[in-house]
């Protein structure tokens, strides 16, 4: 299986590389239009900021081209919140596969939110043998609100979603591959929806 990761400058891409070789998976880096449309799946990581991870999307035409991809794809943290309209970090518009806007956390809330968190109200194959209220790692100051396109959630002072879906897309707030046994099995069940 060829699994294309987005390269657009967001950090912290060895950790999913290493939790990809575990699983026996090859997952390779790239910016290249080619490479992603023929790729079997493809991940959307994400860490850092939301205008210039569009900025450099932009660059490479990746902002026109991940709408149109037709295989499964995972926006991981900022990738997921990048499928949205629009983002409240540095106004930004996203790209619109998932109708909703983030949102920034309160400021009587400590951000950004950062460790463990409960996982519920768990939908789809993506959290296939995975055990209700289980807990993935989060770094994160912005939230996408609840939506129906929600498949799990989590609360930080109120419910929002922590996975959606729409389609062959996927996206999920934690950090699957910071998630121990839990966040493999479900990088695991994203392999299997090609099967």
């Amino acid at each position: 299986m060829e699994v294309a990761i987005i390269d657009y400058g967001a950090g912290n891409i060895r950790s999913l590389q290493f939790a990809l070789e575990r699983l026996g998976v090859r997952g390779y880096l790239t910016s290249d239009p080619d490479q992603i449309i023929n790729a079997d799946q493809v991940i959307f990581p994400g860490q850092g900021a939301a205008q210039s991870a569009m900025n450099k999307l932009k660059r490479h035409g990746l902002d026109q081209l991940i709408p149109q991809l037709k295989q499964p794809v995972l926006g991981i943290c900022l990738g997921m919140q990048l499928l949205c309209d629009y983002t409240e970090e540095g106004d930004v518009e996203g790209l619109g596969i998932i109708q909703g806007k983030v949102k920034r956390f309160s400021n009587q809330l400590k951000v950004p939110q950062m460790g463990w968190n409960t996982v519920y109200e768990t939908q789809t194959a993506l959290f296939q043998n995975i055990k209700p209220d289980e807990f993935m790692y989060l770094v994160h100051s912005y939230f996408v609100p609840i939506l129906s396109e929600t498949i799990a959630k989590s609360t930080y002072d109120q419910p929002y979603s922590v996975a959606v879906n729409k389609d062959n897309f996927y996206g999920v707030q934690f950090h699957p591959e910071k998630s121990s046994k839990a966040g493999q099995q479900l990088l695991q069940n994203f392999f299997n929806l090609s099967k």
